[in-house]
C-alpha cells in the first residue's frame, strides 16, 4: 500500500534537503574563513599595509571600476540600441559579433595590445622610422598604466552590458515607442526619455557584472603595474607570507563585491518595468541611410574590431610565424589544463543537479536558501575564494600530518592544500552558479506530472533523476558543462595560488612568459584559451537568435 512506500519517499527526500544544506555550508566556507579574520588573526602587517599602500589600492580599485564601467557603458549601450532598434548594413552580423570578444580574457588583450602599442612594439616602430624621430621626442599613449588597464577592460568586459541592454531594448513594446511620438519626441528623444529609463535595471544589471570582473582581474593589472586590492593580496600572501593578512585584505574587497550587489538591488527597490507583448510583432526598425547608416556601422564595428579581430589576428599570427612549440610543453599545458577543467566542470554540474533537484522535490524556505547561498560563489573574486581555500585546507594538513606522526609514524605530506583537491574546490565555489542556472532552467521546462507518473511506476527520487530528468534536459546539462569548463580554462588568479607545486596551465604558462616578457611565446596558450572560449559565446549567440526567431 502507498501508506508504506511513502515513508521511505520521504526518507530520500529528507537526504536531498539535508545534502543541499551540508553542499551550501561547505562551500560558504571560503567567505566564513575570509570574514572571520576581521575579527581575529595578527594587525602587524595589516597595519603596515594600512600605512603604507592601502590608500592606493583603494584609490586605484576605485579609479579602475569607474574608468571600465564608463566604458562599458559607452560601448555597450550605443550598439545595443542600434542593433536592436535600427536597421543599417551588417545589422545582422553585429547582433551576435558584439558578443565575441567575451572569448578573450583580459589578461591576454592586455598582453597583445602590449606587444603591439610597447616601444618596441610595430606601431611605435613606424612612427619612429617615418618621422625620424627618437625615444622622448614624440608622445605617445603608455599602454601599461592605469587608463591602458581601464580600456583593456572596457573592450571585453562591455558584452555584459550590451547582452543585457539588447534584450531589454528588444522587450519594449512598439506602443512605447509610438506614444513617445505623440507626445512629440524625436527618435533619440525617445531613446534618451524612454527607452533608456525603462531598460536602467538590465543595464545596471550589466554593469555591475562588469564592474565585478573588474574587481575580480588580476592578470592585467599585475601586468600593467597598477596597484589594486587583488595585486595586494598576492603581495601579502607571497612577499609578507602573511595569510591572516591576506584574508583581511580580502575581506576589504568581499565589502567592494557586497557593495555592489547592494547597489544593484537597490536601483531596482520598487521598479515596476511592464510590456505589452501584443504590439511587439508591429515594431518596425529605424532603417539608416547614407551617413547615418556608415556611422551606426564604425560604431558597431569599432568594439569588435579592438576586442577581437585585433587581438586574435595578432595572436594566431605571432603562434604560426613566431613561436616556438619544439619542446614539446604545449601539449602537457593543454593536457593539464583541459582535464583539471573538465574535473571540475563534473563536479560543479553534479552539485548543480543535487541542488536543483532538491529545490524541485522540496521548495522549502531551508532549501531555498541553501541554493542562493550555495549560487554566491560566482560574484567572489577568484583571488578570495583562492585564499579562503588556502587557510582551512592548510590548517586541516597540518592536523591531518600531526595525526598521522603520532599514531602511524609518518609524514603523508601536504594532501589538501599542495594538491588538486584545493584547485578543484575552489573552482566548484567559483562556478557553481553557472551549471546551477543551467540546470534549473532545464529542470523547470520539465513538466511536474512527469514525475507523478514515474512515482507510480515504483521510481524512486534519484531514478527519476537519473533516468528521466537528466535525459530530458541533456541540452541544459551539456551547456553547463561547456561553459564552466571554459570559465575554468580562462582562471588565472585561484590557480596562481592554489596549483600544486610543478603544475601548469594555460593560462598560467601565458601568464608567466608575458611577465618576462615572451609575449609571442605566450601567444599558443592565449590563443588555444580564446579558442575554446569562443565555443559558449557561439551557444549564446545561437540561443538569442532561436529566440528572437521565435518570438
Amino acid at each position: 500500500m502507498s501508506v508504506v512506500s511513502l515513508p521511505k519517499t520521504e526518507r530520500k527526500m529528507n537526504w536531498l534537503s539535508s545534502s543541499s544544506v551540508l553542499v551550501a555550508m561547505l562551500l560558504m566556507l571560503p567567505i566564513v574563513v575570509i570574514v572571520g579574520f576581521v575579527f581575529s588573526g595578527s594587525v602587524e602587517v595589516f597595519t603596515h599595509l594600512y600605512q603604507t599602500v592601502l590608500v592606493d589600492y583603494v584609490s586605484n580599485s576605485l579609479l579602475l571600476m569607474f574608468g571600465v564601467g564608463i566604458g562599458v557603458l559607452v560601448l555597450g549601450i550605443p550598439t545595443a540600441w542600434l542593433t536592436s532598434v535600427c536597421d543599417f548594413p551588417g545589422r545582422a552580423v553585429f547582433s551576435w559579433a558584439l558578443l565575441l570578444p567575451l572569448a578573450v580574457p583580459a589578461y591576454i588583450i592586455a598582453y597583445t595590445y602590449t606587444g603591439l602599442l610597447d616601444f618596441a612594439g610595430p606601431v611605435q616602430t613606424f612612427i619612429r622610422d617615418v618621422t625620424g624621430l627618437g625615444y622622448g621626442e614624440y608622445w605617445f599613449f603608455e599602454i601599461r598604466s592605469l587608463t591602458g588597464a581601464m580600456l583593456m577592460l572596457a573592450l571585453v568586459l562591455y558584452p555584459y552590458v550590451y547582452l543585457l541592454s539588447r534584450a531589454a531594448f528588444l522587450e519594449q513594446s512598439a506602443s512605447t515607442l509610438e506614444v513617445s511620438r505623440t507626445l512629440g519626441y524625436s527618435q533619440w528623444q525617445g531613446l534618451f526619455r524612454l527607452a533608456l529609463p525603462l531598460a536602467r535595471p538590465a543595464i545596471i544589471a550589466g554593469l555591475t557584472l562588469a564592474l565585478m570582473e573588474t574587481l575580480a582581474d588580476y592578470g592585467t593589472v599585475q601586468y600593467f603595474g597598477v596597484s589594486t586590492f587583488t595585486t595586494g593580496i598576492f603581495r601579502t600572501f607571497y612577499g609578507f607570507g602573511d595569510s591572516a593578512a591576506a584574508a583581511q585584505l580580502a575581506a576589504f574587497l568581499l565589502g567592494f563585491v557586497a557593495l555592489l550587489v547592494l547597489v544593484e538591488k537597490y536601483s531596482r527597490r520598487k521598479a515596476r518595468y511592464h510590456s505589452s507583448s501584443e504590439y511587439k510583432a508591429k515594431a518596425k526598425l529605424i532603417e539608416l541611410k547614407g551617413w547615418k547608416a556608415i556611422f551606426a556601422f564604425l560604431v558597431c564595428l569599432g568594439p569588435v574590431l579592438l576586442g577581437f579581430i585585433i587581438p586574435a589576428a595578432v595572436l594566431g599570427y605571432w603562434s604560426l610565424a613566431k613561436a616556438d612549440l619544439s619542446d614539446g610543453a604545449f601539449a602537457e599545458l593543454a593536457w593539464n589544463s583541459f582535464y583539471l577543467a573538465f574535473l571540475a566542470a563534473l563536479i560543479a554540474v553534479g552539485f548543480a543537479l543535487l541542488l536543483a533537484y532538491a529545490g524541485r522535490l522540496n521548495p522549502s524556505k531551508k532549501v531555498r536558501l541553501s541554493i542562493a547561498t550555495a549560487g554566491m560563489g560566482y560574484a567572489l573574486p577568484g583571488t578570495i575564494i583562492a585564499v579562503g581555500v588556502i587557510i582551512p585546507f592548510a590548517w586541516l594538513d597540518h592536523q591531518l600530518i600531526a595525526i598521522a606522526k603520532e599514531w602511524l609514524g609518518i609524514d603523508p605530506g601536504l594532501m589538501l592544500s599542495g594538491t588538486l583537491a584545493a584547485l578543484l574546490f575552489a573552482y566548484t565555489v567559483r562556478f557553481l552558479a553557472v551549471s546551477l542556472g543551467s540546470v534549473q532552467s532545464g529542470l523547470g521546462k520539465i513538466k511536474p506530472s512527469l514525475d507523478g507518473a514515474a512515482r507510480t511506476l515504483g521510481c524512486g527520487p534519484m531514478q527519476v533523476l537519473r533516468k528521466i530528468h537528466v535525459p530530458l534536459m541533456r541540452s541544459s546539462v551539456l551547456t553547463a558543462l561547456l561553459i564552466v569548463f571554459v570559465d575554468v580554462l580562462k582562471e588565472l588568479p585561484a590557480t596562481l595560488i592554489l596549483r600544486p607545486f610543478n603544475f601548469n596551465t594555460l593560462a598560467v604558462r601565458a601568464f608567466e612568459l608575458a611577465s618576462d616578457e615572451r609575449l609571442v611565446d605566450a601567444a599558443p596558450a592565449s590563443l588555444l584559451i580564446v579558442a575554446v572560449g569562443l565555443l559558449p559565446v557561439i551557444l549564446l549567440s545561437r540561443s538569442i537568435s532561436k529566440g528572437r526567431a521565435g518570438s
